[in-house]
């Protein structure tokens, strides 16, 4: 659990603000270097195929690991953080939460 963490912080540390203005996408040059830096997060990991481009578009396979006729599935995300909201220096909290209120 510590290493998920461990990358959770170092992504939130990235300024992703958008920017409702912007006619470009993604909107703003910040959102590039988080997803370059996902990029090499998902080579370091195994995934292949790994692609990125000037969009933003950040696409990568994970090779299966069975030998069952099992269906194909994928994952969608956006990088980008409201524009109401500042993206620059987050501090995450985690708080244990029990289920309990």
């Amino acid at each position: 659990m510590t290493k998920l963490i461990e990358r959770f912080i170092s992504y939130v540390k990235f300024d992703t603000k958008s920017d409702e203005n912007s006619l470009t996408c993604p909107s703003t040059k910040k959102q590039l270097k988080l997803a370059s830096f996902l990029k090499e997060e998902m080579i370091k990991i195994g995934l292949e195929d790994v692609t990125l481009d000037e969009n933003g578009y950040l696409m990568g396979t994970l090779p299966s690991n069975s030998n069952k006729d099992i269906p194909t599935f994928g994952f969608i995300a956006h990088m980008d953080t409201a524009p109401a909201f500042s993206g620059k220096d987050i501090k995450p909290k985690f708080i244990d939460y029990n289920g309990g209120d």
